[in-house]
């Protein structure tokens, strides 16, 4: 066998496994964006002020199958969330029933200033600018909005 008979194929072998198998990697995420696409809406279409942070657990799971191209998008809006999430779990508040105008009583104002410097991350607009990013390619790649 020469040697370009043995380069071949185990460059082929190694550029496929990069590559994600000739779009596999695409397809899995376009599957789990339909596969998520309605538990995304009832969530989002609850108008509940938690509604991002129970759509944590789903974000995490396309930001597992997300292709490279869009990582960046969901490192930017899973980060921002977590970091909510941790903020008020930090202070013991119940992110569906805190008020940021009336916040319970025994909140710290360190506590307060952090779960506001995480509120106004999540609210900036690179992470706003990042979900229309991704709702935008999942509607161009994948023919399928995050949402209904």
């Amino acid at each position: 066998m020469t040697r370009a008979a043995v380069l071949v194929p185990a460059l082929l072998l190694v550029v496929s496994a990069v590559t994600g198998c000739g779009g596999s990697e695409q397809d899995d995420y376009c599957a789990a964006v339909k596969e998520h696409q309605q538990e995304l809406s009832d969530i989002v279409g609850s108008g509940d002020p938690d509604a991002l942070l129970r759509a944590l657990g789903t974000f995490r799971d396309l930001q597992g199958r997300a292709p490279g191209d869009i990582t960046d998008e969901w490192q930017q809006v899973v980060t921002s969330l977590e970091a909510l999430q941790q903020a008020l779990e930090d202070a013991g508040v119940d992110p569906a029933t805190y008020d940021r105008a009336h916040p319970p009583a025994g909140l710290t104002p360190a506590e307060k200033a952090r779960i506001d410097a995480a509120a106004a991350q999540l609210g900036s607009g690179t992470t706003l600018r990042a979900l229309q990013d991704l709702d935008q390619q999942a509607r161009d790649v994948c023919k399928t909005p995050l949402t209904l």
